[in-house]
């Protein structure tokens, strides 16, 4: 390493001294450029010694729910971008070898474009922002950026987009970060915490590019999302035995814990729910744990969900209220260390269910009501790690399947705006910003990155359905 490179990452921990002000924090952030050239992020070429990717896949199924991870591996065979969102530790163990610039913030860690979309805050508004936090960690800025860029490309590909179409898409995302980050960088710091898209935001930025059609698309979105919530989970999810609630069975995407356990087990772990309810409970604020109280335990059930996620551990549980006609539905979802860990460091939680839930809260504007956690030995005797949330609650992703190119490159634009807000909440957008620069550079070389990254992950696609047609992986299509 050269001498300017070693000053360049001293002041870049400096950072993690005394505050330090905005004229050096900008000279970090050129200074930076000097690691990682903002060109050198155009490069992409698979290492000699570069993971073999079913390999890495098998990995992480060797600890998940061996019934499920045939779902997971059939959801993932269906195209390459499929493929893709089930492919984090892929990519991660593929960005560890990529320049970064060594200013870090808290990363979404799996911020593809359909881990972004729409939900209720805690006031009943309803807000665009990543959606999606079960790989969240802290690390370099790029690699979450990378990888929106990168799923936009394979997205586009999809689509059946051209090579000038696709290109357009990700270099308005990369110019939409960069452009943002520097707005950002120009603002206190509690001016940046306050920032977000309400639908009333969201309308504004579509319209002037939108047409009619998809501006009346956006308000069907919206009023659909709007809709979803406990009543409705009750309605699609539940049904009233013998004047009892219950989860309805849906093998194997829905099955309620007494047709998974023995009548004394499943007994036992209803008793099990109510002690873990009140460990969770304490990680609630107190007035979300005084609601909390007002609800009665009644079912639970195991649920697949995601693609990348289709093997953890899931669950729902179905609590109600005053009758049951207020029923609440919260989610418990299985924490594991982040896909980053490996190249990005451990995370200072010991409990993952709090790393996702501390993450989340730091990136998103505002989150769910009832985020929280909590820690559990299962039936098999391991303890496990869980995030705890309401089930729907006016969530809403985009239709990727029929998106054209000009939806996609607003959609875009929204989503790098957004990932940059997360980063600057946490990270140095006056760093970042200076690094980024004003010019067209790094988007330039982001967008090539992405179609290099987009022509791998095909080959890893293929690599896949290979290795499914070979025998060495089980899949299970159409579930």
């Amino acid at each position: 390493m050269t001498t300017a490179e070693l000053n360049v990452l001293e002041a870049i921990e400096a950072q993690e001294g005394p505050r330090l002000r905005p004229d050096e924090r900008t000279e970090i952030g050129r200074a930076a450029r000097a690691l990682a050239p903002r060109s050198s992020h155009a490069d992409w070429a698979p290492a000699d010694d570069r993971p073999d990717p079913i390999a890495l896949l098998e990995r992480q199924a060797a600890t998940r729910v061996s019934e499920l991870v045939p779902i997971r591996y059939g959801r993932m065979a269906a195209s390459p971008f499929t493929f893709f969102r089930g492919a984090a530790y892929v990519m991660a163990s593929d960005l560890s070898r990529t320049p970064i610039s060594g200013l870090r913030a808290q990363l979404c860690g799996d911020a593809h474009l359909s881990n972004f979309g729409g939900f209720a805050s805690p006031e009943r508004s309803f807000l665009f922002d990543m959606n999606d936090f079960d790989e969240t960690l802290p690390g370099p800025w790029e690699w979450d950026l990378k990888r929106l860029a990168a799923s936009l490309s394979i997205a586009g590909r999809d689509r059946g987009f051209s090579g000038k179409q696709r290109r357009t898409i990700v270099q308005g995302t990369a110019a939409a970060y960069r452009e943002a980050m520097r707005q950002f960088a120009e603002m206190g710091d509690l001016s940046i915490w306050y920032q977000r898209i309400s639908d009333e935001e969201l309308e504004e930025r579509f319209r002037p590019q939108a047409t009619a059609r998809q501006l009346r698309k956006l308000d069907r979105t919206v009023a659909k999302g709007r809709s979803k919530d406990s009543a409705r989970a009750f309605a699609k999810l539940a049904a009233s035995v013998n004047g009892a609630p219950q989860i309805i069975s849906d093998p194997p995407l829905i099955v309620p814990v007494r047709e998974l356990l023995p009548d004394s087990d499943a007994n036992d772990l209803h008793e099990e729910m109510l002690s873990l309810l009140a460990t969770y409970r304490k990680s609630l604020p107190e007035d979300r744990g005084r609601l909390l109280d007002r609800y009665r335990f009644v079912d639970m059930a195991r649920k697949v969900v995601g693609v990348g996620s289709v093997g953890t551990r899931a669950w729902v549980l179905l609590l109600v209220g005053r009758d049951s006609s207020d029923p609440l539905f919260l989610q418990a979802k299985e924490a594991r260390p982040s896909v980053l860990e490996p190249f990005a460091g451990k995370s200072e939680f010991g409990n993952q269910g709090k790393r996702v839930v501390e993450g989340q809260r730091l990136m998103q504007a505002a989150s769910d009501l009832f985020l929280g956690w909590l820690r559990t030995t299962g039936p098999d005797g391991k303890r496990r790690d869980f995030y705890l949330r309401q089930l729907w609650d006016w969530k809403t992703s985009a239709d990727v399947e029929t998106m054209l190119p000009s939806g996609m490159a607003i959609y875009g634009r929204l989503c790098g705006w957004t990932l940059a807000r997360g980063h600057a909440r946490s990270g140095d957008a006056i760093a970042i910003a200076a690094y980024l620069g004003r010019g067209d550079s790094f988007d330039c070389a982001l967008t090539e990155f992405a179609e290099l990254y987009a022509d791998q992950n095909e080959e890893d696609h293929r690599a896949l359905l290979e290795a499914i047609d070979g025998g060495r992986l089980e899949a299970v299509a159409g579930i």
